[in-house]
């Protein structure tokens, strides 16, 4: 199937098109070279950069963080720039406290449980038992999710990233529980 590009009157196919441009129909879809050739380049504030969405500035942005969060669990000596690398430490299950992936699955839900602003961040999912030593730990399949779109996630690091770029916001953490 081909369309004209609504912007330079020349046809393609659906391959030329992003999926959002061909989805606004004969007339109105712009080739993806006349809606990049619109963009103009976005430079890092810190390095001055060129990039050439605001994503990938944001991205970006993220490697110029200080190295100022500990891990909650261990609180250990290693830093990290965000506090979703800080758990994902903790969920890979490197974290010298955890003693494996599924133990720091347990570990971190129940970190979070126990905070009182990060209760916010729990969604109402069926459990799943994981059983460490003499606890055991319910954890749902899909724990956590976004207050303010309501999207859920298996991992606290995956939400928290969803936090940081798509609303903007960071997740404060607190050593221990």
């Amino acid at each position: 199937m081909y369309r004209m590009c609504a912007q330079c009157s020349n046809c393609f196919d659906s391959s030329d098109f992003s999926t959002n441009q061909w989805s606004k129909g004969e007339g109105e879809s712009r080739c993806v070279d006349c809606v990049e050739a619109n963009h103009q380049p976005i430079r890092c504030p810190e390095c001055r950069k060129i990039f050439r969405t605001e994503n990938e500035v944001l991205m970006h942005s993220q490697m110029h963080r200080p190295r100022t969060i500990a891990c909650p669990i261990c609180g250990g000596s290693k830093r990290f720039k965000s506090g979703a690398n800080a758990v994902q430490h903790v969920e890979s299950g490197f974290c010298s406290s955890c003693e494996g992936s599924d133990n720091a699955r347990a570990k971190i839900y129940e970190y979070v449980s126990k905070q009182a602003p990060m209760k916010q961040f729990l969604s109402n999912a069926p459990m799943i038992g994981y059983d460490y030593g003499s606890n055991t730990i319910d954890v749902p399949d899909y724990p956590y999710k976004c207050p303010s779109c309501n999207k859920v996630f298996r991992q606290l690091s995956q939400l928290m990233q969803h936090q940081d770029q798509k609303h903007n916001e960071q997740m404060t953490l607190r050593i221990g529980y």
